[in-house]
C-alpha cells in the first residue's frame, strides 16, 4: 500500500450525497424518543459497545480538527491515532510553510474502500488523499505502524495546507516531494551507488504506476526536495514550490533557474554530487 497522495477533487457525488445522507439518517434516529416497551416485552440489551461519532479537537495552534470515523470501532481506533498525531503535524506543516493556511482541519476515516474512493477520489492501494475539503484516509491505514501513520498524518496536512496555493495542474511529482520533506524523518545520503539512478527528475506519469516505480519516483521526489533544502535553503525551497506549483505557473525549468540561479541541468547535475555525499 503506498503510504499517501493527493488528489485534485473530483469525487462520485452521487455515493458521497448516498453517505450523507446516512449520516443524517443515523442521527434522527439517534435523536427519535425511545419506543414504548409493552409489558410482555423483554427490555432492550444495551450495547457495550456504542457507535464511535465525531470528534472536534482544539490544537495546540489555536486551528480545530474535527475527525469523524465512518467505519465503526475500527475506524475510532484509527482516528484516536491520527489526533495524537496533529499538534506535531501541524507544528511541522507551520515550521515550513508559515502559519497562513486554514484554520480548520476535517479529517475521514473512511469505513470501505467505496467510501474512500467517493470522497477521497484515492485508490485502494494508497493509505490517505487530501481534496480541498477533507483528509480522507482509507481502512487500509488502520494497520500502519505508528512511524509510517505520522509521516502520513503530516504529508497529507501538508497539502492540505498549501491547497489555496496549488494549482490543479502544477507538477505532482514536486508537490508530492515537498509533502515528503515535510512529513518524512531525515535521512543519511545514498552514497554513489545509488546517486545516479535517484538523480533524475520523476513525472507524474511515475507516481501513477503502482509497484517499484511509483515508489521510486516519491524517492527521487524526496531526495530532490531536500538537496534543494540542504544546498539553497528550507525558504528556497518553499518559493520554488510557489514559483513551480502556485495558479499561473511556469514550468518547472523556468521555476528552477528563477529560484535557484541556475538551469535544470546544472541543477540536477549538482544534486547527483550532493547524493554521492
Amino acid at each position: 500500500m503506498r503510504r499517501s497522495t493527493t488528489s485534485a477533487g473530483t469525487e462520485r457525488p452521487f455515493l458521497g450525497i448516498l453517505l450523507l445522507v446516512e449520516l443524517i439518517v443515523a442521527v434522527a434516529l439517534l435523536a427519535r424518543p425511545a419506543a414504548t416497551v409493552a409489558p410482555h416485552a423483554p427490555p432492550p440489551v444495551a450495547s457495550s459497545t456504542p457507535a464511535p461519532t465525531s470528534q472536534t479537537l482544539v490544537l495546540r495552534d489555536g486551528r480545530t480538527a474535527t475527525l469523524i470515523p465512518l467505519g465503526g470501532v475500527r475506524s475510532a481506533g484509527l482516528t484516536a491515532r491520527i489526533a495524537a498525531e496533529l499538534d506535531s503535524a501541524a507544528e511541522a506543516v507551520t515550521a515550513f510553510w508559515g502559519d497562513g493556511w486554514r484554520r480548520d482541519v476535517v479529517i475521514v476515516a473512511a469505513g470501505t474502500d467505496e467510501e474512500f474512493s467517493a470522497m477521497g477520489g484515492g485508490g485502494s492501494d494508497i493509505a490517505a488523499a487530501t481534496t480541498p475539503a477533507r483528509i480522507v484516509f482509507a481502512p487500509g491505514a488502520a494497520a500502519m505502524s505508528e512511524e509510517a501513520l505520522r509521516i502520513v498524518v503530516r504529508h497529507e496536512l501538508f497539502h492540505y495546507a498549501a491547497r489555496a496555493d496549488t494549482a490543479a495542474d502544477a507538477p505532482r511529482w514536486l508537490t508530492e516531494g515537498v509533502a515528503d520533506f515535510v512529513g518524512r524523518p531525515s535521512q543519511a545520503r545514498p552514497g554513489p551507488a545509488r546517486a545516479a539512478d535517484l538523480a533524475r527528475l520523476p513525472t507524474d506519469a511515475d507516481l501513477d504506476t503502482a509497484g517499484a516505480t511509483r515508489s521510486l519516483a516519491y524517492d527521487r521526489a524526496w531526495w530532490f526536495s531536500r538537496f534543494v533544502a540542504d544546498r539553497y535553503g528550507t525558504p528556497t525551497l518553499r518559493r520554488l514550490y510557489l514559483a513551480a506549483c502556485r495558479p499561473g505557473h511556469p514550468d518547472v525549468a523556468t521555476a528552477v533557474q528563477d529560484t535557484l540561479g541556475a538551469d535544470l541541468p546544472q541543477v540536477v547535475a549538482s544534486w547527483r554530487q550532493w547524493l554521492s555525499g
